[in-house]
């Protein structure tokens, strides 16, 4: 009954949508005010549930294994609960292109030519309207394990996020499994223009797709449908925007771009009236899986769709589920407002700005801690709809030798992620036990980030996973020493009011001009009513060092405190610390290197 009410709503919203002005969508849902930070878990389940350890390079799955969904288990669940997880991405559930042959299920065989890796790229969409077989116990009932993985994440009290990929499609799309009346995506195209608003695609009318030059996906190893050629013609436009019908081995050319009305080589012109056909095909879509009751979307590459489009489907989906989450994958600072604004996304990533300076802060010794503020500056008023984070999977993990090289001096970038703002901070998979993404995986390679083209076991992680019971029973003293470090700082940030929706106040730069200590060092403030919060984070690599830390008498003002009078604080992560800030409101402090402090004043 849900789905059935779900299409008819969708169908009533159709007809508004096609006979009316934009002008007339639902207005959006405002987000509720908050009562905790979103603290969000992402996992791919085809890597966080496998237990096996053989990692052969370019391994098949019958090899290096594969998790499913079975595998994110209650143990599980319970463990994310304990860590202050509030929602968890389950990345790569919508089915994408994979080299392992599942014909006998009626799933056509892909071209290994334009795969990327055993596994396949999670971002190269096959079917919008099924979900990955290599995450089933049973291939036949692979939509329903899914269902059920959702009703057990609910009954932990978690919510569930999945990707939803806008911008591009595997090149041999076709959904096997559409509902009916849906047709598929360039069914209707006209494939003698490169651009109509109308179609689907972008082509390259008299010219066939050529495989890149010298891609070898499976290195020395061989399948089926692996022969240097792919049979397209015309030849579509590339997921990235490359209209050539031979792309090079490092473009998207496993993917191609869908067509919302824009005109790429004319000036990028907008073409939104009548509305296109492809932006009515992505809400039924958007649709179909806001009926499996999922709680949110990551919304992959959103600034490459037009921010026209989310403004018209957002307030549309919101409609039908109020609450549900919109994430804008998003690198261009210059696009924030708007894609907060007008596409009315409710977080986006904060990776250009926030995450790019912590990490030089962390790599890169000349870097000061006055740029911290000046990013704080520039996201004035729009702070809280910024998704922080250290890792996910298109980043290096922070203890790979690429990063930080030790899990434990990623820890002051982690504390400012997450105690910066109200807005949501991310973990992913592995961080919290250390995994540093050694070896070379197969298609990935040896890059510092986990594969996620490859079948592959993840060492450190599957210490924590401990066979399926999630207790950390196989991790070192080290690790469990960090992983209670991630679970006190992710429940404080959670549940902490001055720091899900307390005010905010730089104190660096005053101590930098007063000689206090230098600027590799950073501390804030952050309060609400009588919860008053002070964060120190050091970058210094070298020994530990003195440092004064002074107060303002404006800042104690501004916090409902006398200026006059001295305060204890003490440290709420490492619970060893305990400090007397006398009437000038100065105290002193030893900062080891890499260290955080997160002191409560009373």
């Amino acid at each position: 009954m849900r789905m059935v009410l779900l299409y008819l709503v969708t169908a009533c919203l159709a007809l508004v949508c096609c006979t009316t002005p934009k002008e007339k969508i639902p207005p959006a849902m405002p987000m509720e005010e908050a009562s905790g930070k979103v603290i969000l878990y992402q996992l791919l389940p085809r890597l966080f549930g496998n237990k096996q350890t053989a990692n052969t390079p370019f391994g098949t799955m019958e090899e290096n294994g594969t998790g499913k969904f079975a595998d994110i288990n209650d143990a599980a669940l319970t463990a994310f609960q304990q860590l202050g997880i509030t929602h968890v991405w389950y990345t790569g559930v919508i089915e994408h292109a994979v080299l392992t042959d599942y014909t006998r299920f009626g799933i056509p065989l892909d071209d290994a030519d334009v795969v990327k890796g055993r596994a396949g790229s999670p971002y190269a969409i096959k079917d919008y309207y099924d979900v990955n077989p290599d995450l089933a116990t049973d291939v036949t009932k692979r939509m329903q394990e899914f269902e059920e993985l959702v009703a057990r994440t609910h009954r932990h009290g978690l919510q569930v996020v999945i990707d939803f990929v806008p911008n591009h499609v595997a090149r041999a799309y076709h959904s096997d499994v559409k509902p009916a009346g849906i047709k598929d995506l360039g069914a209707d195209d006209d494939k003698t223009v490169v651009f109509s608003p109308s179609n689907n695609f972008y082509y390259l009318p008299g010219q066939s797709f050529q495989v890149p030059d010298g891609y070898t996906p499976l290195g020395k190893n061989t399948f089926p449908t692996l022969d240097g050629k792919f049979e397209e013609t015309p030849a579509k436009v590339t997921g990235n925007d490359q209209f050539t019908a031979h792309p090079g081995a490092n473009e998207w050319f496993e993917t191609v771009k869908l067509n919302y009305g824009v005109d790429i080589q004319q000036g990028k012109s907008k073409h939104f009236e009548p509305v296109p056909d492809t932006w009515n095909k992505m809400r039924d879509i958007l649709v179909f899986w806001a009926g499996k009751n999922v709680d949110g979307f990551r919304c992959d590459m959103a600034e490459m769709v037009p921010v026209e489009f989310w403004a018209w489907v957002i307030p549309q989906v919101k409609a039908l589920r109020p609450g549900i989450l919109f994430i804008a994958e998003i690198y261009n600072p210059d696009q924030y407002q708007g894609y907060i604004e007008t596409g009315k996304f409710d977080f986006l990533y904060d990776k250009v700005l926030l995450y790019d300076t912590l990490r030089a802060l962390t790599t890169a010794p000349d870097r000061s801690t006055a740029e911290i503020a000046n990013v704080q500056a520039r996201l004035n008023g729009i702070n809280h709809h910024m998704l922080h984070f250290i890792e996910n999977h298109d980043e290096q993990r922070a203890a790979s030798r690429f990063f930080a090289g030790d899990p434990w001096r990623a820890i002051p970038a982690m504390v400012v992620s997450a105690t910066i703002d109200k807005g949501p901070i991310m973990i992913y998979f592995g961080q919290e036990s250390g995994e540093p993404a050694l070896g070379a995986e197969g298609f990935q390679g040896e890059d510092g980030r986990t594969t996620i083209f490859d079948y592959w076991g993840v060492p450190e992680h599957q210490k924590w996973m401990n066979g399926g019971l999630f207790d950390g029973g196989l991790l070192s003293p080290e690790q469990k020493q960090l992983h209670r470090l991630y679970t006190d700082l992710l429940n404080l940030a959670g549940r902490s009011p001055a720091l899900y929706a307390g005010e905010y106040l730089d104190i660096t730069g005053a101590n930098v001009t007063a000689g206090n200590f230098g600027t590799n060092v950073h501390a804030f403030l952050r309060f609400a009513a009588e919860e008053r919060l002070l964060i120190i984070t050091s970058f210094n690599a070298a020994a530990p060092m003195p440092a004064t830390i002074q107060i303002p008498a404006e800042a104690f003002t501004k916090m409902g405190l006398d200026p006059a009078k001295g305060y204890i604080a003490r440290d709420m992560l490492w619970h060893e610390t305990e400090v007397g800030i006398d009437e000038t409101g100065k105290f002193a402090l030893t900062l080891k290197p890499f260290s955080a402090y997160i002191f409560k004043i009373k």
